[in-house]
């Protein structure tokens, strides 16, 4: 399904994070806009999925990779 990891241990937990406060943002901090209700949530759940399958395509794409040489 997915090609080799390209998403190493620091940038993952790095995207967790992220993630985790994108998605919480907007209910904590009360904000009514529907880009900030929507966006922030969906944005924030690719980078939690990214991180959990330690692949990402937006690095394929520009030919990155975070993760050590195997």
């Amino acid at each position: 399904m997915f090609k080799a990891a390209n998403v190493g241990s620091v940038d993952r937990m790095l995207r967790l994070i992220a993630g985790v406060i994108l998605v919480v943002l907007p209910f904590v901090m009360a904000i009514g806009s529907p880009l900030a209700l929507y966006g922030l949530p969906a944005v924030g759940a690719v980078l939690i999925f990214t991180a959990l399958v330690r692949f990402c395509p937006a690095y394929t794409l520009l030919g990155l990779n975070t993760c050590g040489r195997s």
